[in-house]
């Protein structure tokens, strides 16, 4: 079923809801964060919630702060106060290694990969920690072929070789390699054109039926509402919604600066 808004031209295809509507253990938790590069305030008192089996999308103009939250979240940016939990444990002081080895993500925007390797060694590196398992190896890139099918067929290429949307599905791959629970994805559709981006985001969605637990940035309300079953919208560093994704189409200030950057200070955060 495809659902359009007439006032702002977007469409999006609605799921199938495999999963319960309403899961009942927080996967993610944000709490209370603030960030600052230097004296240079940029995330102020955010929380968000992502439960186990969840997509959830992070809306927002160029600027307000998106990336930086994820960052806070894999342990790349340490933040200057607030708690982050992963399925309930308190990780804010964890290396980023260490998250990832506790079943959380981040994916790049753009194109995520290592151009000068293979297709293969590309996605085995997400496991990284087992590659001396070959049985658990085998298994997990049985498992992400089995999602995207159109990378079996180019696992000897160099990774720089194939199309933008491939390279996502490259990166997606390597994520479901090294077991993830949790994939923070930053704009899967940055970069792509329409038809491949559709791809993309079928095989996003994909992820999510297998029960990958996802939150998606995104400037990209279409991705986000055909992908991402509630959304947070962040404005200067804090968050100015929360609710449903179709929810958002009723509030027109917000899709009026996704669609128009309105705030956008150029700076990419």
């Amino acid at each position: 079923m495809v659902r359009c808004s007439k006032s702002w031209g977007v469409c999006h295809v609605g799921r199938s809801r495999e999963r319960a509507l309403v899961p009942s253990v927080n996967a993610l938790e944000v709490e209370g964060v603030d960030f600052a590069y230097g004296p240079l305030q940029v995330l102020f008192d955010v929380s968000i919630t992502v439960a186990e089996g969840e997509s959830v999308g992070l809306l927002g103009t160029n600027g307000a702060g998106k990336s930086t939250l994820l960052g806070t979240i894999s342990g790349l940016l340490r933040p200057t106060r607030g708690v982050v939990r992963l399925f309930g444990e308190d990780i804010s002081r964890l290396e980023p290694h260490e998250r990832v080895g506790r079943g959380l993500m981040q994916i790049a925007g753009g194109r995520a990969i290592f151009p000068s390797l293979s297709v293969a060694d590309n996605i085995r590196l997400g496991a990284y920690g087992q590659l001396g398992d070959k049985q658990l190896l085998g298994s997990r890139m049985e498992e992400a072929l089995s999602v995207f099918p159109q990378l079996e067929s180019r696992l000897d290429q160099l990774a720089g070789t194939l199309s933008g949307g491939e390279q996502q599905m490259i990166a997606l791959s390597r994520a479901l390699v090294s077991g993830a629970k949790v994939l923070l994805v930053d704009e899967v559709s940055l970069g792509l054109a329409p038809v491949v981006m559709a791809e993309v985001m079928k095989m996003v969605g994909e992820l999510a039926r297998r029960g990958v637990t996802l939150l998606l940035v995104e400037q990209s309300l279409n991705v986000c509402l055909s992908l991402a079953d509630r959304a947070y919208f962040m404005e200067r560093g804090s968050i100015r919604f929360e609710g449903a994704t179709a929810d958002l189409l009723e509030r027109s200030d917000l899709v009026r600066a996704v669609f128009f950057g309105a705030g956008d200070d150029g700076i990419r955060t």
